[in-house]
């Protein structure tokens, strides 16, 4: 069993909670210890982003980050080292690389699957690589035992969600609005609904993200979603904070997200 499915079993049926950092953001020596923060404040899950020059489907929080990190060189080998790192401290909580096909593609998927599973990393989320592309990554993926997380948003069609349910492992993703990370204007009612439908194909976990800023809308999603995904907030707070006391700001950030979820 992966780490992923272990995580949720171990949950019992209560909500998980995944936050987001960008590595290498504000420094790459900081990446480990915020990681660790970030357990140390109730994440069941870290999403790792990896940095990138073109992040899409980020707003302009998370581009400023991969910024930064870009900024200092951090590359793909440079994320996994930080992975491997973090796993010296840390062997239970699972961390999932979030980011774009191209490093990827370039590092070559064999080569990427096996070192990430080597640096201990338990799943891939690639953005812009949706499912019917992604047979050739997933399968290394899978061969290594990690597991390939797919995004589903709320333009995804029925059609498009059996086939992401057919593909994906550990949990999926569900983008809760039409926009970029950290786009506000959420309507829990429609999110609800639309998770609600999701489950007549999905019978992994469903975790939701995008838009996630406060406790009080983290509670209101956690009532239909399996896991609650927050990024753009957090990685807002790094920005704000000192290196000295980023992990902290976050440790105490993470634990009032986690109490709402409770």
């Amino acid at each position: 069993m992966s780490r992923i499915s272990a995580c949720f079993e171990q949950l019992s049926g209560a909500k998980a909670l995944i936050p987001f950092i960008t590595a290498g953001d504000p420094h790459p020596s900081r990446t480990v210890a915020l990681m660790h923060a970030l357990v140390a404040g109730g994440a069941d899950i870290i999403e790792l982003g990896v940095p990138f020059s073109d992040p899409m489907a980020d707003g302009p929080v998370i581009q400023r980050a991969s910024e930064r990190a870009l900024a200092h060189g951090v590359s793909l080998s440079d994320v996994l080292a930080m992975v491997a790192e973090f796993r010296k401290d840390n062997g239970t909580t699972p961390v999932v690389l979030m980011g774009y096909l191209n490093p990827v593609l370039r590092y070559g998927f064999a080569r990427f699957a096996a070192d990430s599973a080597c640096a201990g990393v338990d799943g891939v989320l690639t953005v812009d690589c949706p499912p019917h592309a992604a047979g050739e990554l997933a399968g290394a993926l899978k061969g290594e035992g990690l597991d390939p997380v797919f995004l589903i948003a709320p333009t995804t069609t029925e059609e498009r969600v059996a086939e992401i349910a057919r593909h994906a492992t550990g949990y999926v993703y569900y983008v809760s609005l039409n926009g970029v990370t950290g786009a506000g204007n959420l309507d829990i009612d429609a999110v609800a609904g639309k998770i609600a439908a999701l489950r007549r194909h999905i019978t992994l976990p469903i975790g939701v993200g995008f838009g996630i800023r406060d406790a009080e809308t983290a509670r209101a999603l956690s009532t239909a979603a399996d896991a609650i995904i927050v990024g753009s907030r957090l990685v807002q707070e790094i920005e704000a904070a000192t290196q000295e006391t980023a992990a902290e700001q976050l440790k105490i950030l993470v634990a009032s997200l986690k109490a709402a979820i409770r």
